[in-house]
C-alpha cells in the first residue's frame, strides 16, 4: 500500500511539474511575440505563469535557454516533390500561411521573427530553420548549384511578408485577405523556385 502512495505522490509531482514547465513555456512564448527578448524579462515571465522567478531559472537555467526551448519550431514543410510543378508557389504560401496565422500556428515564428531583429541569438536561430529546412525541401525541385540563392530569394519573400505583417502590422498588408496574398505571393515564390535567374 505505501509503494502505491509513494507511486501516486511522484505521478502527481510530474504531473505539475509539467504544468508548471507548459505554463512557464506558454508565458514566455505570450510575452516574446508581444515584447521581443530584450524587453520581456523573467520576472514578467514568471508574473504571467503566477509562479515565482526562481522557479524559472529552476526549470530552464536562463532567460537564454528558455527563449531557446519557447521557440524550437519544426516548419513541417510539405513534400514539394508531390506537388504539381507549376504549383509550388501556390503550395508554399499556403503552407506558411497556416503556419504563421492558420491551424499549423502556435506564435513561435513571430516570436523568433521579433526578436531577430535586436537579438543576434534569435536572428542566428532564424537563419538556421530556414538553412536547415527550406534549403533541403527546395533541393529536391529546383537546380542544386542555385539552390541557395533560390532559398535566400524565398526566405526574403516569406519573412519580408511576415515582418510587415504579424511584427510591425502594416495596415494594407494586415487587411490582406490569404487568398489575395496566395494571388500575389504565390506567383513571386514560383518564379524563385522554378523561373530562370
Amino acid at each position: 500500500m505505501k509503494f502505491r502512495s509513494k507511486t501516486s505522490n511522484l505521478k502527481s509531482k510530474t504531473r505539475k511539474s509539467e504544468r508548471t514547465r507548459a505554463a512557464i513555456l506558454k508565458a514566455a512564448q505570450e510575452l516574446f511575440a508581444d515584447f521581443g527578448y530584450e524587453r520581456t524579462t523573467v520576472r514578467d515571465i514568471a508574473a504571467r505563469a503566477v509562479i515565482d522567478p526562481a522557479m524559472v531559472m529552476r526549470y530552464f537555467g536562463s532567460k537564454e535557454e528558455l527563449f531557446a526551448q519557447a521557440t524550437v519550431f519544426d516548419l513541417r514543410l510539405p513534400d514539394l516533390t508531390k506537388t504539381e510543378r507549376s504549383q509550388i508557389g501556390d503550395t508554399l504560401i499556403r503552407h506558411f500561411l497556416a503556419l504563421w496565422e492558420g491551424a499549423l500556428s502556435k506564435g513561435t515564428l513571430t516570436i523568433l521573427l521579433r526578436a531577430s531583429a535586436s537579438n543576434e541569438g534569435a536572428a542566428v536561430e532564424m537563419r538556421n530553420i530556414f538553412a536547415a529546412q527550406v534549403t533541403p525541401m527546395l533541393a529536391e525541385v529546383t537546380d542544386r548549384a542555385e539552390v541557395a540563392t533560390r532559398a535566400a530569394l524565398v526566405s526574403s519573400q516569406l519573412l519580408g511578408l511576415a515582418l510587415c505583417r504579424y511584427v510591425l502590422k502594416v495596415p494594407p498588408v494586415v487587411a490582406m485577405q490569404p487568398e489575395l496574398i496566395v494571388k500575389w505571393v504565390g506567383p513571386a515564390l514560383q518564379q524563385y523556385i522554378t523561373g530562370k535567374l
